[in-house]
């Protein structure tokens, strides 16, 4: 995303500009001026995963994305970048060319649903912390974008394959992302990406921590489980996985494996809309709030008796205790809400399952469980945190 205008909730399709509908991805923006838009700290200390990884921190801003604060240019210059594993390209602002800047003589244009960028490509340094400077990295100079409102642009950290059909005239062309990039050039040895998100106490909260080149074990408690990427279509284009089920209580969810995604670009929870059915039903006096938030509300009377729900990923459950299904309410204006309402974070997809693209793992999910995004092994991986057990 880009700059986001804050506001509200809404689905939408994210895909890059010239590739085909199999390169679409359900991407959930907040926006919260209209209804519809967007849909850590461990116990132990220990020793860090990888003697060559780095960790910065993130920012979460405004309650619903992550942002890095990361160096174009030499001397470098800061921007404010979401952290974007549902995209790969990487682009900063209108007229940000450094010096340093080489221009490739593409064109370059990418659609994120509600908004998008398009510009020149040119090659510069990027900085993502002191002593990891990656060169020659492909970065869009957005000389027309819209919906980026908050924010510089974005750092995409998602799979390569998103990128053909990006450029222009090169359209098959694939865009070494700044991961492929730091590997290559020896700035990790793993080609790795872990995530440790938390809840945030206040509107732009720098309360988590990304690390580049392997995963920092004094952010989660006990082992990571991981789980194989899958190829189902259209989720296989995409940091996908297979959950094996889901529970609500004692209520089926989801009944079996079925495919989707986990990323850090969208905020919340989604599941297909039957199983969403199923959940609210659960839930006595819960409705859908389509008009101002896109949010379930949840009757104050059925807060107190609010289950776990549990999702089954790769052979280890993820349980999201009560409060990690609820929005708090003092963030309920920054929402779109109204004050003295009970909102939650599991959504609806927009779609039933069975089409290969069943639920939407975002950060809320994130804010519980350390993330790990293995390339190097193509797998995805969880671990519990200080944030698990409210």
């Amino acid at each position: 995303m880009a700059v986001i205008s804050l506001r509200t909730l809404a689905l939408v399709v994210l895909t890059a500009a010239g590739s085909s509908a199999a390169n679409a991805v359900t991407k959930l923006v907040l926006d919260p001026g209209a209804p519809d838009a967007d849909r850590a700290r461990a116990k132990l200390q220990k020793s860090r995963g990888s003697s060559d990884a780095t960790t910065i921190p993130a920012t979460n801003l405004a309650y619903v994305q992550y942002t890095a604060s990361i160096g174009v240019g030499s001397p470098a210059t800061y921007y404010n970048l979401i952290v974007d594993t549902g995209s790969s390209n990487t682009f900063v602002g209108t007229g940000k060319k450094t010096k340093t800047s080489i221009p490739t003589g593409q064109e370059v244009n990418v659609t994120y649903g509600t908004g998008y960028f398009s510009g020149y490509e040119y090659l510069d340094q990027v900085t993502i912390a002191s002593g990891f400077v990656i060169t020659n990295q492909s970065i869009g100079d957005a000389l027309e974008y819209a919906d980026f409102e908050g924010v510089d642009g974005i750092i995409g950290v998602g799979p390569i394959d998103f990128t053909p059909g990006t450029l222009y005239p090169d359209v098959n062309a694939e865009i070494p992302t700044v991961m492929n990039n730091a590997l290559e050039q020896g700035l990790i040895s793993t080609e790795v990406l872990g995530v440790s998100f938390a809840p945030a106490d206040s509107y732009s909260d720098t309360n988590s921590v990304l690390t580049f080149g392997g995963i920092d074990s004094s952010l989660y408690i006990g082992d990571i489980a991981y789980t194989p990427v899958t190829a189902t279509e259209p989720a296989g284009y995409y940091w996908d996985v297979n959950v094996t089920g889901a529970t609500y209580g004692a209520t089926t969810v989801i009944p079996g494996s079925y495919a989707g995604i986990v990323d850090t670009g969208t905020t919340l929870i989604y599941i297909a809309d039957n199983w969403y059915s199923t959940y609210q039903a659960s839930i006595p006096g819960a409705h859908y709030d389509s008009e101002d938030t896109g949010l379930i509300v949840i009757p104050e009377s059925s807060v107190a008796s609010l289950k776990n729900f549990t999702f089954q990923i790769g052979g280890a459950e993820y349980v999201l205790d009560p409060t990690a299904q609820l929005l708090p309410q003092d963030q309920n204006t920054a929402w779109g809400g109204k004050p003295g309402l009970q909102y939650g974070y599991i959504g609806p997809l927009g779609s039933n399952s069975g089409e290969g693209f069943d639920f939407i793992i975002g950060q809320k999910f994130m804010e519980r469980f350390y993330a790990v995004f293995d390339t190097a092994n193509e797998r995805v991986g969880f671990a519990y945190t200080a944030h698990t057990v409210t």
